[in-house]
């Protein structure tokens, strides 16, 4: 064998170890997994925003699996058609259901909830999990900036629409996903809607502190109902939610960057373990007000505690959702 061939042959050898080493990096970046595939949700009427991609098809993908009636709430219904066939023919469970649900929208928020309360009369599971991230600066329909509207303060609404019919099946569950962005977070306090200035990774790590704070007022809020409520963390994940950031959406790092990230980043299905967990786990049918990541519980930031400033956002986002009026009113 020339001494070529045989650099050639060790350099091989040296990808094909480093593939290897990749490989099993990966799998352990995997985080927990949701340990009961004995649970099942026969019959329990579901509602999972974004579900039509990333976490949230896999969310649903598994209650539809474990038998769950589950409503699809999306933006873009050709999209949810796809993703809603697919996951039928996977599970081989009818009762998956796409319905439009813009966030951007509290129009549409409100006109989802209308036609789901029409077709059904209990909800036993609401998954809040559709979102934006980094996104250039752009508002919702109300003239909210967008990651505060879709991440929030859509949400907020569609809860407070549903809790009627959450606490009628109680004991029932609402997740929300928030992210550990929220412990780099504070909330602009003088500048929530991002007007006087913009920084497109502030507002999401703003809209993810959002979510930690309207956790833990609603946990309180929800006390005695039979309803709990608690926040997650998915993991850094690979899914379509990282369009928007410089490393993951141009031709250089698609091939000199990403591979080296690779490894690190959880799978969509592995995103949708936690989730799992807080929304089925008998253990956790009281658990209410606390914070999750890799199927544990863990503490939250300092600024997350802030039940002042938790009061002030619910005060906020009611005005501006228009919760109890019907009207919705940016200042």
């Amino acid at each position: 064998m020339s001494i070529f061939r045989s650099k050639a042959v060790l350099g091989l050898s040296a990808v094909g170890t480093l593939v290897g080493c990749g490989a099993l990096l990966k799998d352990y970046m995997q985080g927990a997994r949701f340990q009961r595939p004995d649970i099942r949700a026969d019959g329990k009427v579901v509602i999972i925003t974004g579900a039509n991609t990333g976490i949230g098809k896999e969310t649903a993908m598994a209650l539809a699996r474990r038998g769950a009636h589950v409503y699809m709430a999306c933006r873009d219904l050709k999209k949810c058609e796809e993703a809603r066939q697919e996951i039928v023919l996977e599970t081989q469970n009818g009762q998956v259901f796409c319905r439009e649900c813009d966030l951007a929208s509290l129009q549409s928020v409100r006109k989802f909830v209308k036609q789901f309360k029409l077709e059904q009369n209990r909800l036993d599971i609401l998954v809040n999990n559709a979102g934006v991230m980094r996104c250039p600066r752009s508002l919702t329909k109300e003239g909210i900036e967008l990651q505060l509207g879709v991440n929030h303060m859509g949400h907020f609404l569609l809860t407070n629409l549903l809790l009627d019919q959450l606490k009628l099946s109680a004991p029932s569950r609402i997740v929300v996903l928030s992210s550990i962005a929220h412990t780099r977070a504070k909330i602009n306090v003088q500048d929530l809607n991002s007007v006087q200035s913009y920084d497109p990774a502030n507002a999401y790590e703003q809209s993810k502190l959002a979510n930690v704070l309207f956790t833990r007022e609603l946990a309180k809020r929800l006390e005695g109902t039979g309803v709990t409520v608690n926040a997650v963390h998915p993991g850094i994940v690979d899914t379509d939610l990282m369009r928007h950031m410089g490393l993951f959406n141009s031709w250089f790092s698609s091939f000199l960057i990403k591979p080296f990230v690779w490894p690190f980043l959880k799978s969509a299905a592995s995103g949708a373990q936690t989730t799992l967990h807080v929304a089925l786990h008998p253990q956790l049918e009281k658990v209410s007000g606390q914070y999750f990541s890799d199927c544990a519980p863990k503490d939250v930031a300092e600024q997350a505690k802030d039940d002042q400033l938790a009061k002030w956002l619910w005060a906020v986002s009611d005005k501006w959702t228009g919760t109890l009026t019907g009207t919705a009113a940016v200042s």
